[in-house]
């Protein structure tokens, strides 16, 4: 069994923090992709009803930012478990039949997205060479669709991360979880969120915190 006090210099754990800023800036384009487009929406409704001088290829720009919006924050999602998932198979399962199932599904999502990058990219390359634009304003798009191997790539990463860490709960169940998402019920996700919101100083032993 491996010793704990050393979990956080294995490489899995470097390799788990070392990914995290990578996904947190993915994440974070995506997001700001998303501001950008309410902002341009906004502008668009104002220039078209106030000034009767609408953005010109608007829709072409709104198409091409749906791929930053869907895919750059996947991989994000995946680290903090906020994927859809069956925890109601999943929250009943303890010890090695937890982590057999969850290198199961991370072994069968790496299967799904390896497949995805793999033909994502074969449409970026076709786009590339054939110089592909939209239809009304003729705006490139392969910048887009290179988004998109991109973010599934990002994405594998993690999920082949949290599978290597399961397969290592699997065989040492008492192990430190690296890497790996923890099941946890709606009041242990609620607290995060408030601390998440209000700080760590957050005492809820204390009556003049919860207030």
């Amino acid at each position: 069994m491996p010793d704990d006090t050393s979990a956080d210099r294995s490489l899995l754990a470097r390799l788990h923090r070392g990914f995290i800023p990578i996904e947190d800036l993915a994440n974070l384009l995506a997001a700001f992709a998303i501001m950008a487009l309410m902002i341009l929406g906004v502008l668009q409704i104002v220039l078209r009803t106030v000034f009767n001088t609408p953005i010109g290829g608007y829709i072409d720009l709104v198409e091409l930012s749906m791929a930053s919006m869907a895919f750059l924050g996947a991989a994000y999602t995946q680290r903090i478990g906020s994927h859809v998932r069956m925890e109601l198979v999943v929250g009943s399962l303890r010890g090695r039949a937890l982590w057999l199932l969850e290198a199961f599904g991370a072994a069968v999502a790496m299967f799904i997205i390896g497949v995805l990058i793999y033909y994502s990219y074969g449409h970026f390359m076709r786009a590339y060479t054939l110089g592909d634009t939209t239809i009304d304003a003729e705006y490139v798009t392969w910048p887009s669709k290179l988004l998109v191997p991109i973010a599934f790539s990002i994405w594998w990463i993690r999920l082949a991360l949290q599978f290597i860490g399961a397969v290592r709960l699997f065989i040492y169940p008492h192990a430190t979880p690296i890497g790996v998402v923890i099941t946890k019920d709606a009041a242990e996700q609620a607290q995060d969120e408030i601390h998440e919101v209000m700080g760590d100083d957050v005492d809820f032993s204390n009556p003049e915190d919860e207030s």
